[in-house]
């Protein structure tokens, strides 16, 4: 399979001032984007950087644009690999996929982001029947993680946190979980995207409960189905 065809170079840029999650995760990520920042610093005293984050929880919640938006921080490339499109029947394939794509982001000093890392991460102790196949996979994972050098950056994000495999889970050196927002969380997203439109269309009624990427569908569709009436009225 053509590289090019397992991997997506997004050219989006975030800002982590746009993003909506916990104080905690916005530190703990502000604290390894200075790292990253001042890395030659650093290195003369001997120190590594963290250059390994998993982030984890709830879907619709800002895993994909808090990779995103550090990569637009650093000013760095961001290639995006989407894993269960390169699982290949024949395990051999999937590890040269894999290493392909790490090959790809260490010549670009690059952001790479593993998006449904579950799907090669899986633990070497579940009952799933290639259970053998799995085995050399991940054993396959944790050389590339040894070896990715600390000018790059790896970001891997799951819904499944718990059949990660534990010797993956000790090679990060941030675990960071995304949960559902809170109501008064969710009130500030809706004012300032409902900010970006005109008066007369931001009363609508909010929706709770909802991740934050549900709650930005919600807010678009109802947008286009005011201003649609609105220009049909006239």
């Amino acid at each position: 399979m053509n590289l090019n065809d397992l991997t997506v170079n997004d050219t989006e840029k975030i800002a982590l001032d746009d993003l909506f999650f916990s104080n905690e995760n916005k530190a703990a990520l502000l604290q390894i984007i200075k790292e990253h920042q001042y890395i030659e610093e650093l290195k003369k005293y001997n120190l590594k950087v963290d250059n390994k984050i998993l982030l984890h929880g709830s879907s619709g919640c800002g895993k994909t644009t808090t990779a995103k938006a550090i990569a637009h921080t650093l000013n760095k490339k961001i290639i995006i690999v989407n894993l269960s499109t390169i699982i290949d029947s024949r395990i051999g394939e999937t590890s040269k996929n894999l290493k392909a794509i790490f090959d790809k982001a260490i010549r670009e000093r690059a952001v790479l982001f593993l998006d449904e890392f579950d799907q090669i991460g899986k633990s070497r102790d579940s009952d799933d029947k290639d259970v053998g196949e799995m085995r050399r996979l991940v054993n396959t994972i944790i050389q590339l993680f040894d070896y990715f050098p600390v000018d790059s950056l790896l970001i891997c994000a799951t819904n499944h946190y718990e059949i990660i495999d534990s010797a993956l889970l000790r090679r990060f050196q941030l675990r960071l979980k995304y949960e559902m927002p809170a109501d008064d969380q969710l009130n500030v997203y809706y004012d300032k995207i409902l900010s970006g439109f005109p008066s007369e269309y931001q009363n609508i009624q909010r929706n709770y409960g909802v991740s934050y990427a549900e709650a930005l569908d919600y807010i678009h569709t109802t947008m286009k189905k005011q201003i649609i009436a609105s220009l049909e009225s006239r």
